[in-house]
């Protein structure tokens, strides 16, 4: 199970020069619903056509999507091994309760800093 930070989407939709393969949207994929909200926030930030808004539904929609819980909630208010952003923490604290719950996760991210601390918590980290 592949565990989809925010960057992974924007990535694929913003036709960055870092791209996840079209086999990577195949692949059982979750994340926490942060992931829809970041996304469209960042649609809607900039100029996009339909088909940013088609593709963005498809790729967010192939992700289970993980409610911030209290429990969620609260693991984002504890201590990191080094220091987050407040949505990097929200999205680290979502994959450490998953991975508490004993699923076995790769982390897929683009955010150097993100990885570094996802890696540190004992995640696999894979980078598309």
């Amino acid at each position: 199970m592949i565990y989809v930070d925010t960057s992974v989407v924007l990535a694929a939709l913003f036709a960055e020069d870092r791209r996840p393969p079209p086999k990577f949207w195949t692949e059982h994929l979750i994340s926490s619903r942060l992931l829809e909200f970041e996304t469209w926030t960042r649609i809607h930030a900039r100029p996009h056509s339909a088909e940013v808004v088609e593709v963005a539904g498809r790729l967010v929609g192939s992700a289970d999507l993980v409610e911030m819980t209290p429990i969620v909630l609260a693991r984002a208010l504890e201590p990191f091994p080094s220091p987050v952003r407040t949505l990097d923490a929200l999205h680290l604290a979502t994959a450490a309760y998953l991975q508490a719950q004993g699923l076995r996760l790769r982390f897929a991210t683009y955010d150097a800093k993100q990885a570094k601390v996802a890696q540190a918590m004992k995640l696999e980290i894979l980078k598309p």
